[in-house]
């Protein structure tokens, strides 16, 4: 008879709008173990499996701690409330936790006050001073009636008349009759208990044991700070949408989203569980590319299986059209584990022309074979087969939703799309690719007067070789990043040029005058003029990534603010994304 072995769920933390999907172990009756759901539409020798959901309703309300969600709120703060900021992110689980997050808090307020009054009132005034007594925050058990309200904004229970248990001051209520549940705001601080039996086809009675799991309490998703565009040299226009507007422009977006098959606890250990998980971080990711409208986009990082089964369907919905270049797998052999370079651009502002992909495992095989003695050979692929890859997109501009008709006319746009994740020794391998991309590149600016973005994870900071053949054009014969050299690829050094006019998008908050730039110069190194960081982990912090353009024909309009490091939070995974608006 079909029996239940195992039930249990990636992560006992419940997280609002995160899919939670058990693992369900069965025994089928001719005995094979198998996770494959039994539906009811489908019985197996005259059984099925049902799925119930609860949410476990407590006469004691619960508030949760809107920096560390996991905790229980034990203090509120007052001005949240008279400003009329989301209740959520008015709880703090200690005095220590809300004084902690002041500088990432006080935004919050500083936001809301303009938004209230744009003649502004002291901050004193409207909010009360925070200090160490912590004076304007409300510090009591967030128990009864008064939290009642901010955990169900309002809102009438899910499923009134779905209760089917009251006891020990619990109610249960059913909330789902599926093997997946989404929790809602309405379940926020409440436990879930999931139920999965047995049953028979026949008479729909339960058959053996009933298996259930209780979660932990669930928990808002966490929401980033709000990022504006910031209009650089004066030259763009917000619209009430706070975008910018003006003729021949477009925006574009580049992030390393990071891999789930990174995203382990290994690798990311301070991290809590259930923010590593892919069904927590992939609505997230969604949420935040989405919320940026872009007009172009280039992932890094993307599963081959997340591209297919989530990005391109996801983003097709908004208005997207994608192209994918996976990493070839040379050295890792599972193709549908592989991540790879995803560009997606509207297609109400563009169509696709050309699409060029580029594998640094044959530029690696054509050097080897052209340099390398046949006795090196080996030694030598070992250490340049990295199986990066780059994706380089030429696109055309629409003018109202029509390609141009006069082919002289025609405004063309080469977007090339790369991660160079080579290991940080090898800095000969990551100078060599990115001089590899930079000459084909070359070649299609040869071909046609088309101006270029270049975008990407390039592992690199700046002031490093790599970064400085993008940004400046060579590389000095000194740098000390050339003593690494062991093949000899890199001679003679005055081969790693190129004549491609490339600018970092973010060295225009540098050329920006006025005073209300300066807090954005002082994000930036005042050496390179590159932002402080774009990657932060528990033990780096500082910037990898970068959008490249041809100034020769494109000027930059805008960029995405960048953050402060007491903006950051405790649970940063990885690139902070860099947005910037490009004028053609």
């Amino acid at each position: 008879m079909l029996s239940v072995l195992r039930v249990h769920l990636p992560s006992d933390i419940p997280i609002v709008g995160c899919e939670l999907t058990p693992y369900v172990l069965l025994r089928r009756p001719d005995s094979p173990v198998t996770t494959e759901d039994v539906p009811e539409t489908a019985p197996l020798d005259g059984h099925f499996l049902r799925y119930k959901w609860y949410r476990v309703q407590s006469d004691k309300k619960v508030a949760v701690c809107s920096v560390h969600p996991s905790e229980q709120a034990t203090l509120q703060c007052l001005g949240c409330v008279k400003v009329k900021i989301p209740v959520a992110k008015s709880y703090h689980c200690t005095p220590k936790c809300f004084s902690d997050a002041w500088q990432h808090h006080r935004v919050l307020h500083d936001r809301a006050a303009s938004a209230v009054n744009e003649n502004g009132n002291e901050e004193e005034e409207l909010f009360g001073r925070f200090n160490s007594s912590g004076s304007g925050v409300i510090n009591n058990s967030l128990s009864g009636s008064a939290s009642s309200a901010s955990l169900t904004n309002g809102s009438a229970p899910l499923y009134p008349a779905a209760v089917t248990q009251r006891s020990g001051g619990e109610t249960w209520f059913e909330v789902g009759r599926s093997k997946t549940y989404t929790p809602t705001a309405d379940d926020v601080g409440h436990v879930l208990k999931f139920e999965c039996v047995v049953v028979d086809a026949e008479t729909k009675l339960p058959v053996g044991h009933v298996n259930t799991i209780l979660t932990s309490r669930v928990i808002p998703a966490p929401s980033p700070s709000p990022r504006r565009l910031i209009p650089v040299d004066g030259m763009g226009h917000l619209d009430v949408d706070g975008r910018i507007t003006s003729s021949g422009t477009f925006t574009v977006l580049s992030y390393n989203i990071l891999s789930d098959t990174y995203a382990s606890n290994d690798l990311y250990g301070y991290c809590p569980s259930w923010a590593l998980s892919w069904p927590y971080r992939r609505q997230n990711l969604l949420r935040e590319i989405v919320g940026y409208r872009a007009d172009i986009i280039c992932l890094q990082e993307v599963q081959n299986d997340h591209y297919e089964e989530f990005f391109s369907p996801e983003l097709d919905k908004h208005g997207y059209y994608g192209l994918y270049k996976r990493k070839t797998n040379e050295v890792f052999g599972n193709t549908g584990m592989l991540d790879g370079c995803a560009t997606f651009f509207r297609r109400d502002r563009f169509s696709h022309v050309k699409k060029y992909e580029v594998e640094f495992n044959k530029a690696a095989q054509s050097l080897t074979d052209a340099m390398v003695p046949t006795t090196q050979k080996k030694s030598a692929l070992n250490r340049l087969v990295k199986d990066n890859v780059a994706l380089i997109v030429v696109l055309e501009a629409k003018v109202n939703n029509q390609p141009v008709d006069n082919p002289g006319k025609r405004q063309l746009l080469c977007v090339a799309n790369t991660h160079v994740n080579v290991p940080q020794e090898l800095k000969d391998v990551k100078l060599w690719q990115v001089h590899t991309l930079l000459k084909g590149l070359e070649k299609i600016a040869a071909s046609a007067d088309i101006p270029m973005l270049v975008c990407g994870d390039f592992n690199s900071v700046p002031g490093s070789a790599p970064h400085a053949l993008l940004a400046m054009g060579k590389v000095d014969q000194l740098h000390p990043d050339l003593a690494v050299d062991p093949l000899n690829i890199l001679r003679p050094h005055s081969k790693l040029v190129h004549q491609l006019p490339l600018v970092s998008a973010y060295s225009s908050f540098a050329r920006t005058l006025g005073l209300g730039f300066e807090q954005h110069k002082r994000r930036l190194d005042s050496t390179t003029n590159e932002p402080l960081f774009t990657n932060v982990t528990r033990d780096f912090i500082g910037t990898l990534d970068y959008i490249f353009y041809t100034a020769d024909s494109l000027v930059v309009e805008s960029l995405l603010e960048l953050l402060d490091e007491e903006n950051l939070g405790v649970d940063t995974l990885r690139s902070d994304p860099e947005t910037r608006k490009e004028k053609a």
